[in-house]
């Protein structure tokens, strides 16, 4: 018997392994959702919302199977189509002569319909294993969680939503007293947004070193961005600088939600910056100067952290971060961090991550 279908074997692939990791109501409920948000267009969940009854399963129905055959190339459209015009006729043809053959139309439908499934399969999986090999490359170029820099705690953390991150956490030694943190956030997802991150990571390393004012290297990063990525995208991002010989954060703000500082006095939001890169051609920036006392805290983070949405369509929100922010200060920064992230995670309970979630937490010692 075939490994793959002996329910006493403990291979790990066998029926029964999956069967008992499967969560039937849960899961159903999930992928359901998964798909309404996939294939339904806004109009579509807009005439829903006013359906009640049979007729709005019957529409949300009549809405998948037609959304999911038009994305369907021409040649599997066809097969799918008399696939299901055999499987509902389902007559049954015998032919004898000497040896007996009988042929049954539901059966060679339900052939077509699988090979189209078995054709989208292998699609998927051609994908899936580019878009791993992408994910491992992101995952190379990714920052220390925890860098050792002199003076300073430090927790440099990004978690993409899908296979890969629009994301950008970065950390770059420039000299032997320069350290530069970069957190920048693409807009989109998928696979376009990641290769725009890996070129914005990529630019801002090359002007690092070179910049002595990090306004500058905003305008410059701008520039290529603006030159170089698709119309009406664009990415914001906190460039900063730190020295192990001092106490001092210099940084720029295009576009990015401006960071929040913890200190004696109090939680407080640094004002707002510049426009976010790529959005105009010649866009200037600002140097921003900020002392941090010993035990102080900053945090820079992406819109991941306040908009992660639960499965009652509830933000986190801001107001929750602040207050989270208020009641763990005190603590090392690995530990808010990691707290914070089981915070997010119980938050979001059964609800698929919406978007990509970054931070930066310094801490001076």
């Amino acid at each position: 018997m075939n490994d793959n279908f002996n329910f006493g074997s403990s291979n790990h692939g066998n029926i029964l392994n999956d069967i008992k990791q499967i969560k039937f109501r849960q899961d159903f409920k999930r992928e359901f959702k998964d798909l309404k948000d996939f294939y339904l267009t806004d109009e579509q969940k807009a005439n829903l919302k006013h359906a009640t009854g049979p007729k709005k399963h019957l529409s949300q129905f009549w809405y998948l199977i037609k959304n999911a055959y038009f994305h369907l190339t021409p040649f599997r459209r066809f097969f799918v189509l008399l696939g299901t015009i055999l499987l509902l006729i389902g007559k049954t043809v015998s032919v004898e002569d000497n040896i007996k053959f009988t042929a049954n139309d539901s059966f060679f439908g339900g052939v077509l319909i699988l090979f189209v499934l078995i054709l989208e399969l292998k699609d998927k999986l051609i994908a899936k294993s580019e878009l791993e090999e992408g994910q491992k490359v992101q995952r190379a170029l990714m920052p220390p969680i925890n860098p050792e820099i002199e003076g300073w705690d430090v927790m440099l953390f990004t978690r993409s939503a899908n296979d890969v991150s629009g994301d950008l956490v970065d950390f770059l030694q420039i000299d032997d007293d320069r350290i530069a943190i970069t957190i920048a956030d693409v807009a989109g997802k998928g696979l376009s947004a990641a290769l725009l991150t890996a070129k914005l990571q990529a630019t801002i390393r090359a002007y690092a070193e070179e910049s002595t004012k990090i306004s500058e290297l905003a305008k410059r990063t701008n520039h290529v961005f603006h030159r170089d990525s698709l119309p009406n995208l664009f990415a914001s991002m906190i460039y900063m600088e730190l020295s192990s010989s001092n106490n001092q954060i210099k940084y720029v703000n295009a576009g990015h939600f401006p960071p929040i500082v913890i200190n004696k006095n109090g939680i407080s939001e640094l004002p707002k910056g510049e426009a976010a890169l790529g959005l105009m051609e010649n866009s200037n920036y600002s140097d921003v100067k900020i002392e941090l006392e010993k035990d102080d805290l900053f945090v820079a983070y992406s819109d991941g952290v306040t908009e992660s949405i639960n499965e009652y369509n509830l933000f986190y929100g801001k107001e929750r971060f602040l207050n989270f922010l208020k009641s763990n200060h005190q603590l090392k920064v690995i530990e808010i961090g990691n707290k914070l992230l089981d915070e997010i995670d119980l938050f979001r309970g059964e609800a698929k991550a919406n978007d990509d979630l970054s931070f930066v937490i310094l801490k001076r010692k």
